[in-house]
């Protein structure tokens, strides 16, 4: 990840604007956290918790590290990650509850709902909430999506002379292909979603999808976790990763070896989104956490990461413009349409998936 020193602004200068934070129901843990707290005095409570742990949030996603380094730097803030998908962070959020041992994770788009459903968020809102497209948070301020992300190939090279830049290509091409556990990751099933809308599918009907990796799983073609460990050995020959996570891949490994394309026909954007563990032992780290994740500082720190911020005001540098991939190859990128029918979608697809297309994984 790019790890350079890149400070725009810092929250000192808004600690005087009012917070919507409100709280879980009486019975929660959280219930003595203060719905009407100002940012000063959240950051001060903040502060003498000292700490916050986060799942699903390591230093090499989105360029995470930034931030935790400049939490640690500006508000003496500790913290410790524990990396997770965002089904086993909502799982022990609920697992641990009274003993929780997590005060925030960052889950995909289709999570937070979930995550609210099943009583595991603090809703917290903050001063970037009018920034925040409707689509990209919880009425309440249960789950806020703090960036974007779009799935694509990135090719080694290496391994396949001529990279895929189309569906079509992959289909048709003899390399083998990752996307990582689709039972349970996020960044699995959107590529699913992704390879469904590109052959005639939508949220509602992810068979197109599953029919793809199923007939590269009967060809042995579906292979492997795309890590950067396994990429770096030339063990992957196309991952199949959020735009994000294959720049940050390809700038850790060698920025002449992969190639990453959002694939021509189209794919599907969607967002990341942070929640508050409703049972948090540092709920105000954490909501000092999420505050600077919107802020301008935590959104370029993103956008490092080559992760695109939600917030469309940011002004980013030219520097850190040019990390990311060129516009004109989003322009068949779609966000979901119906996020309650994907909702439901994503429950089903561990089972689907593995009934039709591990089954013949080789």
């Amino acid at each position: 990840m790019a790890i350079q020193k890149l400070w725009k602004k810092s929250l000192v200068g808004v600690l005087a604007i009012s917070m919507l934070a409100a709280c879980t129901d009486s019975s929660s843990s959280s219930s003595e956290v203060n719905s009407d707290l100002t940012l000063a005095e959240i950051t001060k409570k903040a502060q003498d918790e000292g700490v916050v742990n986060s799942v699903g949030m390591p230093d090499t996603w989105a360029n995470w590290v930034e931030t935790w380094q400049e939490l640690g730097t500006e508000y003496n803030l500790k913290h410790k990650d524990t990396d997770m998908s965002s089904a086993e962070e909502l799982a022990k959020f609920e697992a641990e509850k009274e003993d929780a041992t997590a005060d925030i994770g960052d889950v995909g788009i289709a999570f937070g709902p979930i995550a609210k459903d099943k009583g595991l968020t603090l809703p917290y809102k903050t001063s970037y909430w009018d920034d925040i497209p409707e689509w990209a948070k919880d009425d309440e301020g249960h789950w806020i999506v703090g960036y974007t992300g779009t799935i694509s190939f990135l090719t080694d090279t290496n391994n396949v002379k001529d990279a895929p830049t189309s569906w079509e290509d992959i289909k048709n091409g003899d390399y083998t292909v990752s996307i990582g556990d689709a039972l349970t990751a996020n960044q699995a099933q959107f590529a699913i979603l992704a390879a469904a809308m590109a052959f005639g599918g939508d949220e509602s009907n992810i068979q197109p999808g599953i029919d793809f990796f199923a007939d590269l799983a009967k060809q042995g073609r579906l292979q492997g976790d795309p890590s950067v460990a396994n990429l770096e050995k030339g063990e992957i020959d196309v991952a199949i990763l959020w735009d994000f996570n294959a720049l940050g891949y390809r700038h850790q490994i060698d920025e002449h070896r992969f190639n990453v394309v959002v694939p021509s026909e189209g794919s599907v954007t969607s967002g990341y989104a942070t929640v508050i563990n409703k049972y948090a032992k540092n709920p105000h780290a954490a909501m000092l956490t999420r505050e600077y994740i919107l802020s301008d500082a935590g959104q370029e720190n993103l956008a490092k990461g080559y992760a695109r911020p939600i917030r469309d005001n940011v002004e980013l540098s030219q520097d850190v413009k040019a990390l990311l991939l060129p516009a004109e190859m989003y322009k068949k990128a779609q966000p979901v349409k119906d996020q309650k029918q994907w909702e439901e979608t994503t429950k089903q697809i561990p089972q689907i998936y593995q009934e039709q297309v591990l089954i013949h994984a080789k």
